[in-house]
C-alpha cells in the first residue's frame, strides 16, 4: 500500500493527516487546507446525469429524488442526499423548523421538482401548509460541489422566526470518532451523544404531526432544545478520512452543528443555518463540496451464502462491480486445511450478467466444488470470509428465530433468558376504548363511532392476554397477528415440528428460553396468538385494528416493555402523575387503546386464521379450538354480508381473504359450501396474479381430488415462466422489492412457493430454484454480502437490527431484516452500523414467522 503523510497548519494548530492507499486504487489525493483557501485534488466536476442527480465518480448528490412521507414523516430517507463513495452519508436537506428534527416533526410537502440542464440546476418548492409557508430550494452544480440556495417570495412567518432554517443531516456512524474543523478550529465527532441543551416554553415549540407531541414534559410546560456543538462559516468534515471528507461554507449565515441524538437515539448530526427574518429573494446560500477520491473504484461485493452450501447444490456467486471497474476473467476457490493453510482447489470463468441499476454484475459458478470443508472465494485482490460446504449447513437456520426471537415477542408475559430478563409482563392495566374520530400516529384511525358497546376511554376487560409484539415496538397489530397464527399453523400442519426449547406457562404468564416443557413450541405459539385474537372477537364483537399506544411519547419507547406504562389504570380524578392512595390507579395517561372501527376485510382474514387454528389446537386446547371455529363461522358470515353492502372491492384483497377463509373452513369442517366458494374465487384470482395466489392454491392440493390438481397445472406452468422472467429481471433471480420497505418478505414467499410447487409438480418446478432465496437471504444480494438473519451465517451475519433493543446497536437472535432497501433512482443500501431505518432493518413478527415457514419448507425440500 502506498502511504502519503501531509501536514496542514491552521492558526498555529498542526494537524497530521495520514492518507492510506486502499488496495485496487491509485494514490489517494492530498487534501490541503489553508485558512483562506481550500483545495481538493479530485476527479471530475459534478455533472447533472440522465437519472436527474449530480454525479462524479465517488460522489452523488440527489435532490428530492426521494420525498418526505406524510405517514412517518422524517424517515431519514429523503430530501437532498449525498451518496459518498458508495454509502448514503447525508440526507434530509430541506427547510426545517427545528434544530434536530424528530421522526414526527413536520416535513414540507414538495410541490414541484424542476430540472434545468442548461443551468445545471434542480429546483423544488417546499410548503408547510400548517404555517402557509413556502420556500424554494435551488441546487446548482458548482465545480467539485453544489451550491444550495433558499429563496423566499414572502418573509419567514413571525411565528417561525428563529425556528425555520436549512438543515442537512449526516449519518453519525460514518463520522463519529472522526475529526472536523470549524473556521480552522479542530474538534471531534462524539461516539455517544454529548453536548448542552436548554429548555423553552412549550408555546415556542413548532407544531408536530397531527398535533401529537413526541416527549413527556413531566408537567414542566417546557421542551428540550439542543444547543450547537460548534458554530462558524466553514466546516470541514473528516479531513482525516478522504472517503468522508466534506466541506460546507456559507457566505451569508452562520453554520451550526447539532447532535440530533440529544432528543432521539435515531437522530443524525445536523448542519443548520437559520433563515433571516424579514427578507425575501435569495436568503441563504451554502456550498457543499464532497471529496471525490480521484480514480476511486468501489470494491467488489462478492455475494455468496454465509450459511454455506450443500455439496451437491448449485453454487453461484453474484459479484457486484463498479461500472468503472474492469471485470476479471476468473475467480478461485481456496480450501482451508487442517493445518490452517489455504490451498487453491478450483478456478472458474467469470460470466457477465450486465447492468442492474447503479452497478455491473458478473457471476462465478463453482458448483464443481463438492468436498465438505472450509472455503473462501478469491476475486482479483478481494477475498471473502470463510464459509462451509457440508451436509448439515442448513440444519439450524430457523432455530434462533423459533427459540429466541419469537418467544421474546410474546406480549403479556414475563420473558426470561438465563440471567437476563428481556421484558416483564406488559400492560397489566389493560386497554381502553379509543375515542371516536381519533387519527392515530401509527396510521390507524377510530371512526365516528366505537362500533362496540364500550364508551370512549372505558376499559375493555379481557384483552390483555396472548398476542405478539408487532415489530420493534410493543403494540398488537391485529393484521400482523392474524398472519402470524396462520404462519404457525401452516408450519405445524405441513411439518409437525416437535422442537421444544421454550417453557411457556399461561397461568404464571411466564416464558423461559432454552428450557423444554414437554410441549412443541409451535403449538404453544399458536395458542398464544389465538388467545388474544379470540378475545378480540368475543369481547369486542369483531377484530380491532390495533391495540396500541394512546400517546406518542411512549410509542417510541425503547427498553423493557413492562416499563412502557405504569401498570395502573388511568384515573381522571387524580392529578398528573399522582398515584391513588390505594395504589390501584394513577393520573398518568399512558394506558393503551383499542382501535375498534370495524373492517370486514380484517374480519375475513381473522375467520381464515380461526378456522386454521381450530384444527391445530384440537386435542391440545379443545376449548380454545372450539371457540376459534365458532368465531370463524360467525365472522365469515357477518363480514361477507357487510362487504356485499359496501362499494365493490376493486383491490382484490377482500376476494383473496374470502378465498383463503373458505378454503380453511372447508379443511376444518368438510362442508361443501366452503369448497364451492373457494373454487369460485380461486380461478379468477390466478388469472389476475398467479405469483401472488399460487401458494394458496397449492395449500388446497392435499384436501381436494386429482382433478383439482390437474386444473391447477397450467397455472404452475405460468409460474415457471414467472421464475424465468426473474432471471432476466435481476442477477439474483428473485423478486426484489423497490418500495420503502425492503423485499426479504417477497424473497421468502418466492422460496416457499417454489418449495411447495416443487413438492406437488416436480416435473414443472425444479426445487433448486429455492436455493436462490437462501442465497439472497444469507449473503448473495446487493450492497454487502452479510446474512440478513441475525446470528445465522457461518462468519458474517448482520450485526445490528431495528428491534426494541436497537438503541444498544445490537440484535435479537433470529431476526430477519427486511433487507436491501431501494433508494430512487438507482441506489440499494442496508446499513450494518446504523439500526434505526426500519425499512431495511426492522424485524416483524409476520416476517419472522414467514421465515419459519420458508426455512421449514426448505429443510424439508433438501432432505
Amino acid at each position: 500500500m502506498a502511504v502519503c503523510s501531509i501536514f496542514i497548519e491552521l492558526q498555529s494548530v498542526s494537524l497530521r493527516i495520514l492518507i492510506i492507499h486502499m488496495k485496487r486504487r491509485i494514490l489517494l489525493p492530498v487534501a490541503a487546507l489553508l485558512l483562506g483557501s481550500f483545495h481538493y485534488v479530485t476527479g471530475q466536476d459534478l455533472k447533472l446525469n440522465d437519472r436527474e442527480y449530480f454525479e462524479t465518480q465517488g460522489a452523488n448528490v440527489l435532490v428530492y429524488s426521494n420525498l418526505f412521507t406524510g405517514g412517518f414523516n422524517d424517515e431519514k430517507n429523503a430530501g437532498i442526499e449525498l451518496i459518498h463513495h458508495g454509502v448514503r452519508t447525508a440526507q434530509g436537506g430541506a427547510v426545517r423548523l427545528s434544530n434536530t428534527p424528530e421522526q414526527w416533526d413536520l416535513v414540507p410537502d414538495i410541490l414541484n421538482r424542476k430540472i434545468d440542464r442548461a443551468a445545471k440546476t434542480i429546483e423544488a418548492t417546499l410548503r408547510y401548509k400548517e404555517y402557509n409557508f413556502d420556500s424554494r430550494v435551488v441546487v446548482t452544480a458548482k465545480g467539485k460541489g453544489v451550491e444550495i440556495s433558499v429563496y423566499l417570495d414572502k418573509p419567514v412567518p413571525k411565528e417561525l422566526e428563529g425556528s425555520a432554517g436549512f438543515n442537512l443531516e449526516f449519518l453519525p456512524s460514518q463520522y463519529w470518532a472522526k475529526n472536523y474543523l470549524v473556521d480552522g478550529r479542530p474538534n471531534l465527532f462524539p461516539r455517544y451523544v454529548v453536548g448542552n441543551t436548554v429548555t423553552k416554553p412549550n408555546s415556542q415549540k413548532p407544531k408536530q404531526y397531527k398535533g401529537y407531541v413526541t416527549s413527556d414534559d413531566r408537567g414542566t410546560g417546557k421542551f428540550i432544545d439542543p444547543l450547537p456543538l460548534e458554530t462558524g462559516r466553514t466546516f470541514l468534515f473528516a479531513p482525516d478520512s478522504p472517503e468522508r471528507m466534506v466541506k460546507i461554507t456559507s457566505p451569508d449565515a452562520d453554520l451550526m452543528l447539532f447532535d440530533g441524538r440529544m432528543l432521539a437515539q435515531n437522530g443524525w448530526f445536523v448542519m443548520r443555518s437559520l433563515l433571516p427574518a424579514g427578507k425575501t429573494g435569495k436568503v441563504l446560500t451554502w456550498t457543499v463540496e464532497p471529496n471525490a477520491i480521484k480514480g476511486w473504484v468501489r470494491d467488489p461485493n462478492i455475494g455468496f451464502s454465509q450459511v454455506g452450501y450443500l455439496p451437491a447444490q448449485p453454487k453461484v456467486s453474484v459479484i457486484e462491480l463498479d461500472k468503472k471497474d474492469k471485470p476479471a476473467k476468473s475467480a478461485s476457490i481456496f480450501r482451508v486445511g487442517d493445518d490452517g493453510k489455504a490451498t487453491k482447489v478450483f478456478t472458474g470463468k467469470i460470466a457477465p450478467w450486465g447492468d442492474y441499476f447503479k452497478y455491473y454484475y458478473v457471476k462465478f459458478d463453482f458448483s464443481a466444488v463438492k468436498t465438505p470443508g472450509i472455503y473462501y472465494i478469491q476475486y482479483g485482490d478481494t477475498k471473502t470470509n470463510n464459509f462451509l460446504i457440508g451436509e448439515q449447513v442448513y440444519s439450524k437456520i430457523t432455530d434462533a428465530t423459533s427459540d429466541i426471537w419469537i418467544p421474546i415477542h410474546m406480549n403479556h408475559m414475563f420473558v426470561n433468558e438465563a440471567y437476563r430478563v428481556w421484558h416483564g409482563e406488559p400492560f397489566k392495566e389493560g386497554y381502553r376504548q379509543a375515542p371516536p374520530n381519533t387519527d392515530h400516529f401509527d396510521l390507524h384511525a377510530q371512526g365516528p363511532t366505537t362500533d362496540t358497546k364500550y364508551k370512549p376511554l372505558e376499559v375493555i376487560p379481557g384483552l390483555n392476554v396472548g398476542g405478539f409484539f408487532d415489530a420493534g415496538d410493543f403494540d398488537i397489530e391485529t393484521g400482523s397477528n392474524i398472519s402470524v397464527v396462520q404462519n404457525f399453523v401452516k408450519t405445524w400442519e405441513s411439518f409437525k415440528p416437535q422442537r421444544d426449547q421454550t417453557f411457556i406457562d399461561q397461568q404464571q404468564r411466564y416464558v423461559d428460553l432454552h428450557r423444554p416443557d414437554g410441549k412443541p413450541d409451535v403449538l404453544q405459539f399458536i395458542e398464544h396468538g389465538t388467545l388474544n385474537l379470540v378475545a378480540q372477537a368475543e369481547i369486542i364483537g369483531h377484530m380491532a385494528q390495533t391495540l396500541s399506544n394512546s400517546v406518542l411519547d411512549n410509542y417510541h419507547h425503547l427498553g423493557d416493555a413492562a416499563s412502557l406504562t405504569d401498570g395502573l389504570p388511568y384515573n381522571s380524578k387524580l392529578g398528573p402523575y399522582e398515584v391513588a392512595k390505594d395504589g390501584r390507579s394513577s393520573g398518568v395517561k399512558d394506558d393503551l387503546w383499542a382501535f375498534t372501527s370495524r373492517e370486514p376485510e380484517l374480519d375475513l382474514r381473522a375467520a381464515t386464521m380461526f378456522a386454521a387454528a381450530s384444527r391445530a389446537l384440537k386435542g391440545y386446547n379443545d376449548d380454545l379450538s372450539a371457540r376459534a371455529l365458532t368465531q370463524s363461522k360467525r365472522l365469515l358470515k357477518e363480514a361477507t354480508s357487510l362487504l356485499a353492502n359496501q362499494k365493490q372491492d376493486t383491490s382484490g384483497r377482500g376476494n383473496a381473504a374470502n378465498m383463503a377463509t373458505n378454503l380453511q373452513l372447508y379443511i376444518a369442517t368438510s362442508e361443501k359450501q366452503y369448497l364451492d366458494r373457494f373454487q369460485e374465487l380461486l380461478w379468477p384470482a390466478l388469472e389476475r396474479n398467479v405469483s401472488g395466489n399460487l401458494l394458496t392454491a397449492l395449500d388446497a392440493i392435499p384436501h381436494l381430488d386429482a382433478s383439482y390438481k390437474e386444473k391447477l397445472r397450467p397455472y404452475v406452468v405460468k409460474y415457471k415462466e414467472y421464475i424465468a422472467g426473474l432471471e432476466k429481471n435481476n442477477p439474483y433471480g428473485v423478486p426484489i422489492g423497490l418500495t420503502n420497505w425492503a423485499g426479504s418478505g417477497d424473497v421468502m414467499n418466492f422460496g416457499t412457493t417454489v418449495c411447495f410447487a416443487s413438492k406437488y409438480f416436480p416435473e414443472i418446478i425444479e426445487g433448486q430454484h429455492a436455493f436462490k432465496a437462501t442465497n439472497y437471504l444469507f449473503g448473495a444480494h446487493p450492497y454487502h454480502n452479510y446474512s440478513l438473519v441475525a446470528t445465522v451465517g457461518a462468519t458474517r451475519p448482520k450485526a445490528v437490527f431495528y428491534g426494541n433493543n436497537r438503541a444498544d446497536f445490537s440484535f435479537i437472535p433470529g431476526n430477519v431484516a427486511p433487507g436491501i432497501l431501494f433508494r430512487k433512482p438507482d441506489h440499494f443500501e442496508n446499513y450494518d452500523d446504523w439500526p434505526f431505518l426500519w425499512g431495511q432493518n426492522e424485524g416483524t413478527i409476520g416476517g419472522n414467522t414467514a421465515y419459519l415457514i420458508f426455512g421449514s419448507a426448505f429443510k424439508n425440500l433438501i432432505k
